[in-house]
């Protein structure tokens, strides 16, 4: 199995890779984690991003490309892979598909979460974090507020600027901005399923699951 996910910030990619990462045994890498373990490890990528990285520059495509070559073809991800947040041009698109070539032109898909605008506000600004933790909790779901105090460590809960409906709606200009060119990249391939990211977590799963097991299939 081998998935690319797109969808903007607080649509269920992140969830739904964790189900799948784990009920497949299969890796789920976002662009943070390949850097992350690159610099781990301390290769001599790892090494070069780390450099961009503390000089607070972003890493360079080339030098990005190499790190994800490095990770998807590693026995890690040998039985298959979850990629969420790669390839975010065309560029590192194309780059993509020669690593694919690389791989033996194994069958992959795009997964597109689609999610209205207002819905997605909604959800975001619904979100409070502990700032001690990390962890989310929802506004309309567990009856907390901003200020109240985090039900595991006391701590007082906020909303983060990200969340806030003026923040999500910028970010998903940008975010349309900078990935519809690449998405028509795939749509030109014939790779991309579009779910519904306002359905619920088990009803995506539920579809993602079945467009996987029919291309294993094939």
């Amino acid at each position: 199995m081998r998935l690319l996910l797109f969808g903007p910030p607080g649509v269920g990619k992140g969830t739904q890779a964790k189900l799948l990462a784990e009920e497949f045994q299969i890796p789920h890498y976002s662009t943070g984690d390949m850097l992350r373990l690159a610099v781990a490890a301390g290769t001599p990528l790892g090494q070069a991003a780390k450099s961009f990285m503390d000089n607070g520059q972003l890493v360079p495509d080339n030098l990005m490309i190499n790190i994800v070559r490095d990770a998807l073809t590693s026995p890690r991800a040998a039985r298959g892979f979850i990629l969420d947040g790669f390839p975010r041009t065309v560029p590192q698109a194309r780059a993509l598909t020669e690593i694919f070539r690389d791989l033996g032109d194994a069958p992959y898909r795009v997964i597109s979460f689609d999610v209205d605008v207002d819905e997605l506000i909604h959800r975001l600004s619904s979100r409070l974090v502990c700032p001690k933790d990390g962890k989310i909790f929802n506004r309309d779901l567990d009856g907390l507020g901003a200020g109240t105090l985090c039900p595991d460590c006391g701590s007082a809960l906020l909303q983060r600027d990200d969340d806030k409906p003026e923040t999500v709606r910028k970010r998903m200009s940008v975010y349309r901005e900078k990935t519809a060119p690449v998405l028509t990249y795939y749509e030109n391939l014939g790779l991309v399923f579009t779910v519904d990211g306002a359905a619920s977590v088990d009803i995506v799963n539920r579809e993602i699951k079945a467009l996987a097991e029919e291309h294993r299939e094939r």
